[in-house]
C-alpha cells in the first residue's frame, strides 16, 4: 500500500507542514523547500510512497513518487 505525504501551507500563511496521510502535522517549517525536503526524506524511507505538494488553495501542484 502506498503511503501518502502532503506538504501544505498553514492557515496563517507563515509556515509549511508535512502531513502523513491526513494525520495532524507534527512540525512546522519556515519555507516550502524545507518541508518538501523533509517529506521526500520520509517518503524515501517508507517506499512505496508519494509526496503531494499543495498550493495555498490546497490544490495538488506536484506529485512525486518514491
Amino acid at each position: 500500500m502506498v503511503k501518502e505525504y502532503s506538504v501544505v501551507q498553514n492557515k496563517e500563511g507563515d509556515g509549511w507542514f508535512v502531513k502523513i496521510e491526513d494525520v495532524a502535522p507534527t512540525e512546522i517549517f519556515e519555507d516550502r523547500d524545507s518541508a518538501v525536503e523533509e517529506a521526500e526524506k520520509i517518503a524515501k524511507k517508507n517506499s512505496p510512497s508519494k509526496v503531494l505538494i499543495l498550493d495555498q488553495e490546497r490544490n495538488v501542484e506536484e506529485e512525486r513518487n518514491f
